[in-house]
């Protein structure tokens, strides 16, 4: 049986100096990310963070977790600004924008979560208070990535700059689910050929088993890709924008 795998702070005008970030091909050697179970869901991560723009909401976490190991083995400080999400590469730094009080700001993710229906990312106590989040508990957000963290000799004495990405033009598309079974890919991109152009599925193999993920549209702006996601959303798609 084929099982889905669902995929699912600063001023207005200040951000905090991130750590520089750049986009990296990943090595051959580097094994490709696995898929990952959590509450009875199975969870694909996505190679790349490139183009990667998701709107939702925030929500965060704090002592309960205080102390206790992340996804990828560190040590969960609250009182550190960081934060979780689903499908996201590790050490990818996202630009994390409070639409309610205009607050942007950019944090590394190192944890796996939130797994509650609507939820796209899991904040840090620290990085949800600098965003006015602690209050309300969650807040309607938009994140962009904006690449991989890059170790440099003189990381602490040199300031850290963003490498220039173009994350409005491309060839982007939507990921709206993946599959370990063929047929039953198959059988939701024939659902989506009935009312969205060019649905198609890409294979993905992780060195031990075969995922189909299937996906829809294929457009040159980002512009064009954000329209189309808010009449899938409409519909009761949780679509994911991404470059191919």
């Amino acid at each position: 049986m084929g099982i889905f795998l669902a995929f699912f702070l600063s001023s207005c005008t200040t951000l905090k100096p991130s750590p520089g970030v750049r986009e990296k091909p990943s090595p051959n050697h580097k094994s490709r990310p696995k898929p990952y179970r959590a509450l009875g869901k199975w969870y694909q991560p996505i190679e790349s963070s490139r183009g990667f723009r998701q709107h939702g909401l925030a929500s965060w976490y704090g002592k309960k977790f205080h102390g206790r190991k992340t996804s990828n083995g560190e040590i969960y400080d609250m009182y550190k600004i960081s934060a979780a999400h689903k499908t996201l590469p590790f050490d990818t730094y996202v630009r994390v924008h409070n639409l309610s009080n205009g607050k942007k700001l950019d944090v590394r993710i190192n944890d796996r979560g939130p797994f509650v229906r609507g939820r796209i990312i899991d904040l840090s106590y620290k990085a949800a208070q600098e965003l006015g989040i602690v209050g309300p508990g969650t807040a309607t957000v938009e994140i962009v990535a904006l690449g991989t963290a890059v170790k440099t000799e003189a990381e602490v004495k040199t300031e850290k700059t963003f490498k220039p990405v173009d994350y409005y033009s491309g060839n982007f598309t939507f990921q709206v689910g993946a599959f370990i079974d063929a047929q039953n890919a198959e059988k939701l991109k024939v659902k989506l050929d009935q009312k969205y152009k060019n649905a198609h599925i890409a294979q993905f193999d992780n060195g031990s088993e075969i995922f189909y993920r299937v996906r829809v549209g294929k457009f040159s702006t980002l512009e064009q890709a954000r329209a189309q996601e808010k009449i899938m959303i409409d519909d009761g798609y949780n679509p994911i924008v991404i470059a191919e």
